[in-house]
């Protein structure tokens, strides 16, 4: 190794990480990424990108078998399921080759092995082999990630009990499948089987799917999601796993009592741990609260020289946030003047088909809040494009403050709304008002003029409904 010591060293190379240490770069710092695994992290290798791969797949096979619907004649299609698997983890593949020539190209030093934080701004790194080598910062980067979180009714066995990671490399499609949990990575997987043919039962705790979403979304997602042939049990939880026979039999406690649910393989979707242990977080005095690292608006830990970015600290588990606090946290460290990360204007985006996004206050959260609200809704059904695209289902709804006229949130289920929420954020980031947005035209067809008309619904402005 050319070097020991750095300006920086990052522990984790997942879109926290990478782009930490890219950033540290692009300002003059000499800069080292730590990896034991693949580069680019969960995200790039068993999360976002894969998984997006395999809806792809998904949403092309839906296409097919409705061609006629286009005026189009097509044989009957049939799913191979080792293909796409194999697709998935091409795309995947390429993508962790893209950071290698990024990290090269930006001249990053990669410390392949186990990183583990040490007293004195060091931090220790174990190869493959077992061979230890430690290597000193001026400023260290905590940026480790995060995996399933188990509870004590569903422990993963990779086997009958699966986490996201095994549900995107099975060898053979199931037939019956259990999703317990309805966030994004529940619901994406529980779309990606069903659309395929597995008979997919949702199992949610919570009163209703996809919980973190204003509820008329949860309401519309929930209705498609019974007339694709999915089952729906909200208000239920699972108890306990029967994995001694051939399949599985799951106990469920819901609103009319028990019932076994009989599959070939659960899945686990309920949340993630952070990856804090065996990291040296103890040895060097770093604060931990509630299984994540304490750090102030900048990502300081409690250790001066010490940070934590991304799914290791209190905050939403996204890549595009981890990306945000480590550019904002390298920024910081080089003597610029970021402004602290605005976490109330995050996009949350859901890859099922609808799909959804969302952004700032729901409905109810803006009320309980103390504002007085003016709510806006356009139904895809009545979009043009929406109609030419065949894809009617869904809508906008935005809320403003009705005394001032900024957009509280923005709430979209319905085809490309992962696309069309950036909108909303720019709007909100830029404090635009809702007269400015009814006045701000739109091209015409789009699926995006029903932010438009949306706003103007809020206004008793609008011309399509």
């Amino acid at each position: 190794m050319s070097s020991t010591k750095f300006d920086v060293i990052v522990v984790g190379s997942g879109p926290g990480g990478y782009v930490a240490a890219i950033r540290a770069s692009q300002l003059g710092l000499k800069t080292a990424v730590v990896e034991a695994a693949e580069l680019g992290g969960i995200c790039l290798n068993w999360g976002c990108i894969p998984t997006k791969a395999l809806l792809k797949s998904a949403q092309v096979f839906e296409y097919i078998n409705h061609a006629a619907d286009y005026g189009i004649k097509v044989e009957e299609a049939s799913t191979d399921f080792e293909g796409m698997v194999k697709r998935s983890r091409g795309v995947a593949d390429g993508m962790s080759k893209g950071i290698q020539f990024l990290l090269k190209k930006n001249k990053i030093e990669q410390l392949l092995g186990w990183g583990k934080v040490k007293p004195g701004k060091k931090v220790e790194v174990e190869d493959k082999e077992g061979k230890k080598t430690t290597y000193s910062a001026d400023n260290i980067i905590i940026a480790t990630g995060a995996r399933s979180r188990e509870l004590p009714a569903l422990k993963i066995d990779n086997e009958k009990i699966i986490g996201y990671r095994k549900a995107m490399t099975l060898e053979k499609q199931p037939k019956k499948m259990v999703v317990v949990g309805s966030g994004a990575i529940g619901v994406e997987f529980a779309y990606f089987y069903n659309a395929l043919g597995t008979d997919v039962t949702i199992v949610e705790f919570m009163d209703r799917i996809v919980p973190v979403e204003d509820e008329e979304v949860s309401k519309a997602l929930e209705k498609n999601f019974k007339k694709a042939g999915i089952k729906v049990m909200t208000g239920s939880e699972v108890t306990a796993v029967d994995t001694k026979g051939k399949g599985c039999k799951v106990s469920v406690k819901g609103k009319k009592g028990e019932e076994t649910i009989e599959c070939d393989v659960v899945l686990s979707a309920v949340g993630i741990a952070a990856n804090i242990e065996n990291c040296g977080l103890e040895d060097v005095g770093i604060l931990v609260d509630r299984g994540r690292i304490k750090v102030d608006e900048f990502y300081k830990t409690n250790m001066p020289g010490y940070y934590a970015i991304g799914d290791v600290i209190p905050g939403p588990a996204l890549a595009h946030v981890a990306s945000a606090e480590g550019i904002i946290c390298v920024e910081k460290i080089a003597g610029q003047n970021p402004d602290p990360l605005d976490y109330n204007n995050i996009p949350g985006c859901t890859y099922c088909s609808p799909e959804v996004s969302s952004v700032g206050y729901t409905e109810k959260a803006a009320k309980e809040a103390g504002y007085e609200v003016k709510v806006g809704k356009f139904p895809f059904s009545a979009s043009g494009k929406a109609s030419a695209a065949g894809a009617k289902d869904g809508f906008v709804k935005l809320i403003f403050d009705a005394k001032y006229g900024e957009l509280l949130g923005g709430h979209m289920i319905g085809a490309n709304v992962t696309e069309m929420i950036a909108e909303i954020v720019a709007i909100r980031k830029l404090e635009t008002t809702g007269h400015e947005l009814i006045k701000t035209v739109h091209p015409h067809p789009t699926m995006s003029e029903a932010i438009m008309e949306a706003a103007a619904a809020a206004y008793d402005e609008v011309i399509h409904l």
